[in-house]
């Protein structure tokens, strides 16, 4: 009898779904300026970027933190591609549910970096 290969399943994240995004809890994860700087970093590229793409002055476990909290706001989607995750910006869904909010916020954000004299 041939043998059958035993498929696993991908790993996978919880994510919010579009009707569950809360005002408040994307607020709160915006309100933090390392993850504003992660937002800020997905909002220049329509590519995935691996957690390590992005250089935060905090520990491994701080930066775990931060992603799970963009992530279960429902700011950014994960994604595991192999070993790496990925992460993407949610815009579609908080255009929607938001509408202008996430433009405000950034730009506010790209004016105090500039005022501050940061990237």
């Amino acid at each position: 009898m041939p043998s059958v290969a035993t498929q696993t399943a991908p790993r996978t994240l919880p994510h919010p779904a579009r009707a569950e995004i809360r005002l408040e809890g994307v607020l709160h994860a915006l309100s933090d300026p390392m993850r504003l700087r992660v937002v800020r970093a997905l909002d220049t590229t329509s590519e995935e970027l691996a957690c390590s793409a992005f250089e935060l002055p905090v520990t491994k476990s701080t930066c775990t933190h931060h992603f799970r909290v963009l992530r279960e706001s429902g700011v950014i989607r994960q994604v595991y591609r192999g070993t790496a995750k990925l992460n993407g910006l949610r815009r579609d869904d908080l255009d929607a549910l938001f509408p202008g909010l996430l433009d405000h916020v950034l730009d506010a954000a790209r004016r105090e970096a500039g005022r501050l004299g940061e990237h």
